[in-house]
């Protein structure tokens, strides 16, 4: 059916935006995992914390799926999948450039930026646990970045362009020396180009 389809969609795409930024904290956690097997304990995959991961993403997908289904619904959507509510694209615009800002986003941004300790401190043995490790990570970056993920709806979720370049970014804030200032430079610019989306 046509919503399977969008959510498979959302799904590929989210992954291939997010595992990039993701890739530290698992491959810490195969090293660390080697390390403990050849001390005696019991071999762990780190797909097991990719599955966790990319799990709590495809969540993120079938809520965008029902938003995307929802704006299509109100013709509120291009064939690029891009709104034509102005409205709705400025209001978007600058609730992305405040959530930038907010003690919520640093919080999980703060964790998104220190795999190791992420590793340390959440460490669980086992399959089971390395699965919730992957868990616990997807939700610490979808409280991250899920108001940028909703500025494909301003783009377009169809523009390869715009898909990059959010991607980009993601990859940059989460591992970039001055992610954390650039994160809250381009909250600036996305409020301030809302505001003129508005007016």
């Amino acid at each position: 059916s046509h919503a399977l389809i969008v959510l498979v969609m959302w799904a590929v795409m989210m992954a291939a935006m997010m595992l990039p930024s993701a890739a530290p904290m698992i491959l810490l956690h195969a090293t660390l995992a080697r390390r403990r097997s050849e001390r005696g304990e019991p071999a762990v995959t780190s797909g097991a914390v990719a599955a966790g991961y990319l799990a709590v993403w495809a969540g993120f997908s079938g809520a965008a799926t029902l938003l995307q289904y929802g704006l299509e619904q109100a013709a509120l959507l291009s064939p690029m999948m891009q709104t034509t509510s102005r409205l709705l694209a400025g209001g978007v615009l600058v609730a992305a450039g405040l959530y930038q800002w907010t003690p919520l986003k640093q919080a999980c941004l703060r964790h998104c930026r220190s795999p190791l300790d992420f590793v340390l401190l959440h460490w669980r043995p086992g399959a089971r646990g390395a699965f919730a490790m992957g868990l616990r990570h997807g939700a610490v970056c979808v409280g991250c970045c899920w108001l940028l993920m909703l500025l494909l709806f301003v783009g377009g979720v169809m523009s390869l362009a715009w898909i990059a370049g959010i991607a980009l970014f993601v990859l940059v804030e989460k591992l970039s020396p001055v992610g954390h200032w650039l994160g809250r430079g381009a909250g600036v610019l996305l409020v301030a180009w809302g505001g003129a989306v508005l007016l």
